[in-house]
């Protein structure tokens, strides 16, 4: 018992608590370029078409790899030289979106949708880039026994974030209207501005092995001798914020089973992600039933199932945490057999999204944790952007067929289905754990810090 609250108490050490800020900051964009924007497109009439064609707008999320080594080396003036790297990049993505937030509310889309268009695209690309940063910035700032609580609080504050961003904005937009929505939402990104300027940049650190690659970076320009200084310069920063990041990771052992698992390991949850509000209205549940049930008693087990991976984190390590709540998360796919076979009964979905958020929220938590230990220190957001954008682009590609699945199975054995398609990123990870016992993740080069600040 003194070990689980020891385990419960770390969520609320000062570093782990600026984790859940960052992770509202990191969360109240999303969904203003998602579900919230095109419930304001269909209000007003634009057709189905092009708001399908307005999810393009989140490729920003899954392309964020090719800027993330920019974002995690290159200096940034003035906000570098005046808050340090993190908190630089940080601060101006935070004040963009502020200005795009502000931009997409005073477009009118019945009239000018190019404008909104444009306006959205910025918006999800400063959103990807503030990502970039804050999961760098996270990994960077706490020490290695906080990763599962870090990991947990920050899925806890993207959760609210979404909420805000959701039932929050499409709310103040019935009420005052979409500008005044969006306004609000950009007054809310003052919170992740707050406390960011009010915690201290991490440090920068070299792993020894990292350091040793950067050391050979005075050859590296010796095979450029004949180029001009600014070549060399630019050469040799390629080779430094691209190339070393990526080399660093693929030599660990197991690399491309750390890929395959990282694209997988979500699958069950994407597919039934998919067919979820399709499913709810095909069983008779009203739009009331669904936001009440689904999106506020959902959230709030979703919470709930964060606070207890990052404690299964801390208290039974990495793999193994990731292991229970994976088998948990597929097989709460089941549950919507029992829905399916009861059809419209409040109670029994009530039931189900209990379980189902509960299990996803853990193994969400366990799965933020473990990509966090897999990056390097000294490459955090070059390595993090890779995971995150491999699962941004493997997710859709895999669960696309969900709809076609559903309709030519029916809704029992799509469930069913769904469930097994959890077992491939467990088989890898089993795998893993038997074949590099000793390369079990963790903070590559991360040094403990002392006291529990």
């Amino acid at each position: 018992m003194k070990n689980w609250l020891s385990a419960l108490a770390v969520n609320f050490e000062r570093r782990v608590v600026v984790v859940f800020f960052l992770g509202f900051s990191s969360g109240l964009p999303f969904l203003l370029v998602f579900s919230t924007l095109s419930t304001w497109l269909a209000r007003e009439g634009v057709s189905k078409t092009m708001i399908g064609l307005f999810a393009l707008v989140g490729s920003a999320y899954a392309l964020k790899i090719f800027w993330s080594p920019l974002v995690d080396r290159l200096p940034f003036p003035p906000f570098t030289n005046l808050l340090g790297r993190r908190r630089g990049w940080l601060i101006f993505s935070q004040l963009a979106l502020i200005v795009t937030m502000i931009g997409l509310g005073s477009t009118e889309p019945k009239t000018e949708l190019w404008w909104t268009a444009m306006w959205a695209v910025g918006l999800a690309f400063a959103s990807a880039t503030q990502d970039i940063v804050i999961d760098a910035y996270r990994i960077d700032l706490l020490e290695e026994r906080q990763l599962g609580a870090g990991a947990s609080n920050v899925v806890l504050g993207y959760r609210v974030g979404l909420l805000a961003a959701g039932a929050g904005a499409l709310t103040i937009a019935e009420l005052y209207g979409w500008f005044w929505a969006y306004a609000a939402m950009a007054a809310l990104m003052g919170v992740g501005i707050v406390t960011v300027l009010l915690t201290p940049e991490p440090e920068v650190r070299l792993t020894p092995e990292a350091a040793a690659r950067e050391a050979q970076l005075t050859k590296f320009r010796e095979r450029f001798i004949n180029l001009s200084g600014r070549l060399q310069t630019v050469a040799a920063w390629v080779q430094s914020a691209v190339i070393n990041p990526f080399a660093e990771f693929m030599l660990r052992p197991g690399w491309i089973g750390i890929l395959l698992f990282a694209g997988l390991y979500k699958y069950a949850d994407g597919l039934l992600g998919v067919m979820a509000n399709p499913f709810y209205v095909e069983m008779g549940f009203t739009n009331v039933e669904i936001a009440a049930i689904s999106k506020g008693w959902g959230l709030a087990m979703t919470l709930i199932g964060g606070v207890i991976g990052g404690v299964m984190v801390a208290r039974f390590g990495m793999l193994p945490a990731l292991l229970i709540c994976g088998v948990a998360q597929a097989l709460s796919n089941l549950t919507y057999v029992a829905q399916a076979l009861a059809g419209h009964d409040v109670v029994v979905l009530t039931a189900v999204i209990a379980i189902e958020n509960l299990t996803g929220g853990m193994a969400t938590a366990a799965f933020v944790a473990y990509l966090s230990s897999l990056c390097n220190i000294s490459y955090t957001a070059t390595q993090y952007a890779l995971l995150t954008s491999l699962m941004a682009f493997t997710r859709p590609f895999l669960s696309f067929g969900a709809g076609g699945m559903a309709e030519y199975l029916g809704w029992v054995e799509f469930f069913l289905v769904s469930t097994l398609a959890g077992l491939p990123g467990l088989l890898v990870l089993l795998w893993m754990m038997r074949r590099f016992p000793a390369a079990t993740p963790t903070m590559a080069g991360r040094s403990a810090r002392a006291g529990n600040d």
